[in-house]
């Protein structure tokens, strides 16, 4: 199998907690107390999203993330 790259959102909650969400694999999100631990914890969750059916046609494509002042 080929390797595939994914975008990865990540957040910090009010807790502390890094959250991440993977905006190409439906419900693929996880979350960790640190960094280091989340990206391990990331790739487990793509994996196991990989393993269910892919549903993934009428997700939209992930474009960027930008910051506005206003």
């Amino acid at each position: 199998m080929s390797e595939r790259t994914f975008d990865v959102i990540v957040e910090r909650d009010a807790d502390g907690w890094y959250v991440a969400e993977v905006p190409a694999l439906r419900g693929c999100r996880t979350q960790a107390r640190t960094l280091d631990e989340l990206r391990v914890r990331v790739r487990e969750a793509i994996a196991i999203c990989l393993d269910e059916p892919d549903d993934s046609s009428d997700r939209p494509t992930f474009v960027g993330v930008e910051r506005v002042t206003a």
